[in-house]
């Protein structure tokens, strides 16, 4: 758990230098483009007779394009914030079992990342996995070059090699960060990123940052790898040997390691970073050994009605608050009266979870970084990649916060205390099953709503597949990052997303937040219920090529993802 003052800066010092970039490619078939007459797979349909036209192809803006740097210059540059992350495998203690798997450094959640809106971040990140990684700021309005997406924005960073990430930012707000690479997210790779506001016009006596995770890596041998294997029937699309997805670079591109980066990784790395978490035999916290082939982790009975039916794929063993198990929470203390403000991230791979604090009832304040119309609750239902600010006026005594994985029968939890030592056992809070908020019924604060105007161009993305066949895709296509939606800088777009599905998903926007409809909450991650629709509006103000995808890294491994472009 993540206890501080609201002024703590954390950073390290390392010099930071430049980064490779990708050049934008042509699609390679015709992308989906604005309105009514185009159909899902962007054909133009006005033509006389009805016979489709096959839409041009336009040149998009490169990642590190004049437009992406020009777009930057405008955000100014602040006080340089340094620092450094070390991708390792490492050993973590859960609480209710230590498990071998891959983190940041020796920390979970890593460690956390604080600056201030305006400041410009420099981190460098140097991996000592055995496999190729990147680091994503998820929900930062940032450079297209920075935002970590391997074969789209940047080339992978090698094992033994590091990487440079260096942009200003420019919005304050709860934030995290994670590879997008494979499945590499339900590993431990994650940590919360906080910018804070130099007009903070929240009062408040502590603030207290909660990472929600689903976890199964090194547990009975099982792995992220090996639960997607599973899922698609023991084939994986566009998998290489049970590894993560290898997405290439451009022809011509080098994607191995600098000397000078190499050198830099190796220096940083620790002995006990130098051990891999390889599947197969593990040892648990007693020294046995566990069986060879790990065990079906597939979800056969998870309901929720909140979630409109199937709960998710993914039966987890355990499931952490601030990387702990209920077995041995953390502990957050606070004086009888106190205001704390609350920021919860759900990190999970396959989880929505329900939340309260036990006896209190909490007041609304912000979504996925955004301010919103403050609005109280008992409880609130946060999707994967989601992040929701509450203020609370701490009761005497000592109360749960509680995590429900729903739909999943279980759950965990963290620890407020106004006294006394330790924790102990607590009955189901009652708040779990009150009232409850979600992000459709919040509105945006008045100084982050949109301007009122009509939409120059309209996309569709219909969510498609089904869990029987894990065919998971967007308008019927699956992942290829030459594929491209068109949008042009300056103008305000509507996505309309439609879930043929009969599962929930929560789709991501990179670089932008979108608003929902009717003067809704302002967010870059939101959650789709089966078989319905929702559009949402943002302005296209930030050049480059940004992913759309679900946030079921499960899905969107198995193909749930597409690319928005910027045209030149």
């Amino acid at each position: 758990m993540h206890a501080h003052s609201r002024r703590a800066v954390l950073g390290a010092g390392i010099a930071a230098a430049g980064s490779g970039l990708l050049g934008a490619c042509s699609p390679s078939v015709p992308p989906n483009t604005m309105g009514a007459d185009m159909d899902d797979n962007g054909m133009d349909t006005s033509a006389k007779g009805g016979d489709a036209v096959a839409a041009p192809r336009p040149e998009y803006v490169s990642p590190d394009g004049p437009e992406v740097r020009a777009a930057d210059r405008q955000r100014g540059q602040g006080p340089v914030r340094r620092f450094q992350l070390l991708a390792t495998a490492t050993t973590l203690d859960l609480g209710a079992r230590t498990v071998k798997s891959w983190a940041y450094g020796d920390m979970l959640p890593g460690q956390e990342i604080r600056v201030t809106a305006g400041d410009t971040l420099a981190l460098t990140l140097a991996n000592n996995l055995p496999q190729p990684t990147s680091l994503h700021w998820h929900g930062i309005r940032l450079r297209n070059d920075m935002d970590g997406v391997p074969g789209l924005t940047q080339r992978p960073v090698g094992t033994g090699a590091a990487h440079d990430y260096r942009f200003t930012v420019p919005d304050p707000g709860t934030y995290w960060i994670h590879p997008h690479a494979g499945v590499q997210l339900d590993r431990g790779l994650y940590a919360p990123l906080i910018v804070e506001d130099p007009k903070e016009p929240l009062a408040y006596d502590k603030e207290w940052v909660i990472v929600l995770d689903d976890w199964l890596d090194g547990v009975g041998g099982s792995t992220p790898d090996a639960v997607l294997r599973e899922l698609n029937g023991g084939m994986v699309p566009g998998m290489d040997h049970g590894g993560p997805r290898r997405i290439p670079a451009p022809v011509g591109s080098a994607v191995s390691p600098a000397p000078a980066n190499a050198a830099r990784a190796t220096a940083t790395a620790t002995a006990k970073g130098k051990a891999t978490a390889k599947g197969g035999k593990a040892k648990g916290k007693k020294g046995r050994t566990k069986a060879l082939h790990p065990p079906s982790r597939r979800l056969t009975r998870g309901r929720s009605a909140l979630l409109g039916g199937m709960a998710g794929d993914v039966a987890y063993p355990y499931y952490l608050a601030n990387g702990r198990t209920p077995h041995s929470p953390q502990v957050f203390r606070a004086k009888t009266g106190d205001r704390v403000r609350i920021r919860i991230i759900n990190a999970g791979g396959d989880t929505a979870f329900r939340v309260a604090l036990g006896g209190h009832r909490m007041t609304v304040t912000h979504t996925d970084g955004y301010p919103v119309v403050p609005a109280k609750t008992d409880a609130l239902l946060v999707g994967m990649g989601e992040r929701y600010d509450v203020l609370v006026k701490v009761k005497s005594g000592v109360f749960p916060f509680a995590a429900l994985a729903e739909g999943k029968g279980r759950s965990t939890m963290a620890v407020l205390r106004t006294g006394g030592k330790g924790a102990r056992k607590f009955p189901r809070p009652k708040e779990l099953d009150g009232e409850l908020l979600t992000a459709a019924r919040l509105k945006a604060a008045e100084q982050v709503r949109l301007s009122p105007r009509e939409p120059d161009r309209t996309i569709r993305m219909r969510f498609t597949g089904s869990p029987r066949g894990y065919d998971w895709s967007i308008n019927g296509k699956r992942y290829d990052p030459a594929q491209r939606y068109p949008v042009r800088e300056g103008e305000r777009v509507r996505m309309t997303f439609i879930n043929s599905t009969p599962m929930w998903h929560p789709f991501h926007l990179h670089g932008h937040t979108f608003a929902l409809p009717d003067g809704g909450a302002r967010k870059d991650t939101a959650i789709l219920l089966p078989h319905t629709r929702v559009s949402v509006d943002f302005d296209a103000d930030n050049p480059g090529l940004w992913m759309v995808h679900c946030h079921n890294v499960y899905h969107s491994e198995s193909g749930m993802m597409t690319v928005l472009g910027y045209q030149r």
